[in-house]
């Protein structure tokens, strides 16, 4: 059986499906990309059984087909083709042969029925919200996740549904992040659910951030699912109660500062130079209209900064990771932000003074 697909058509969709395939794999057939033709659309999908990914190819298709061949070499080879070339499948029992021009490719294919697929989900809550508005709640927040965490719930995401929107919130214990999304998604119950991290930033990676688009999102008791018109993305989710984020977030800061963000973003990056390398510790002090900023490192070289900042309560010392910082300034964008403080042994609250639909909190470090 022969088909004739443009390179382009194909190399889009894989792109969007390789993610969710495991270099390393205990079955082989997960290495793969099952490729299909049902009701005239033909389909790509990838998964590891804790994400799946399903693309549609802009293509419509009279015969029906399944198989599948090794997701990396294949997507490999197209994109190694010149680009608008057609590719030539032909499809036999045990491998498929790829005719590009005068290039030809021959892949071990494995049988499309032994393809292992996530089970179909039980719908308890869906709601739409445009692409755009998911991308940017996800890419304020994702930096917080815990990376291998004993506390496996922190390696993941908090999507929290309530009356008035949606609430993303990340954290690894020692600095939390915080994103919500205010409008009418007819929802009519609270719910909390954790998205393990590899589906969040592959997730990130799909969406758009210029597109009005609706996605669907489907939620049911043990996966998320968002659907859009050429894209299927269905993840499990983390079994685990996610902490009470609300009692860490300072709510008694009485010292705030506002500062222009970029100036402080520089001002952090030169002083991080000779920072101690493993615990990136730097003192910031607070006095009437003027940030000090100062740090040191074991071999005893030290760096300071003096900015402007508009600051009009009594002074404060107080330590932070400067790498957590940087991070919170790296997805801001208004051109001034906010931190409210208590004293030099509370966490801090950063905000956009444009906007309080992002906020970070960030612990403090003794030094």
């Amino acid at each position: 059986m022969n088909i004739i697909i443009n390179r382009e058509q194909i190399l889009g969709p894989l792109q969007q499906v390789i993610g969710a395939v495991e270099r390393k794999s205990t079955s082989p057939i997960l290495g793969n990309v099952l490729i299909q033709s049902e009701n005239g659309k033909i389909s790509l999908t990838a998964t590891d059984l804790e994400i799946e990914l399903i693309a549609y190819l802009d293509l419509a298709s009279t015969e029906s087909f399944a198989t599948t061949l090794p997701a990396r070499k294949f997507f490999d080879i197209c994109k190694a083709l010149p680009d608008g070339s057609d590719i030539t499948f032909k499809i036999e029992e045990n491998q498929v042969q790829l005719v590009s021009g005068r290039s030809r490719f021959t892949l071990a294919s494995l049988p499309a029925k032994d393809f292992q697929r996530i089970d179909d989900i039980k719908s308890q809550v869906s709601f739409s919200l445009p692409q755009k508005d998911l991308k940017l709640l996800i890419d304020k927040t994702a930096f917080a996740m815990a990376q291998q965490d004993v506390r496996y719930y922190l390696n993941g995401l908090l999507m929290e549904l309530f009356s008035e929107g949606l609430r993303i919130v990340a954290t690894d214990g020692h600095r939390l992040a915080l994103s919500e999304y205010h409008g009418d998604l007819s929802v009519n119950l609270d719910k909390q659910l954790i998205i393990p991290r590899k589906g969040v930033l592959e997730l990130a990676r799909l969406l758009d951030t210029h597109s009005d688009d609706l996605i669907s999102i489907i939620i049911s008791q043990n996966h998320i699912r968002v659907e859009s018109d050429d894209l299927i993305f269905t993840s499990k989710l983390i079994d685990g109660k996610y902490p009470d984020y609300n009692r860490v977030i300072p709510v008694d800061g009485n010292k705030v500062m506002t500062v222009n963000r970029e100036t402080l973003k520089s001002a952090l990056q030169r002083i991080s130079i000779l920072s101690n390398e493993k615990y990136r510790g730097i003192r910031l002090t607070f006095s009437e209209n003027n940030l000090s900023i100062q740090a040191n490192n074991p071999d005893h070289e030290e760096a300071e900064e003096e900015i402007s900042v508009n600051y009009n309560e009594s002074p404060i010392e107080i330590g932070f990771n400067v790498t957590y910082l940087l991070d919170v300034f790296s997805v801001l964008d208004s051109e001034e932000i906010q931190i409210k403080l208590k004293d030099s042994n509370s966490s801090c609250i950063i905000t956009s003074t444009e906007s309080e639909n992002f906020r970070y909190v960030v612990m403090p470090m003794r030094l």
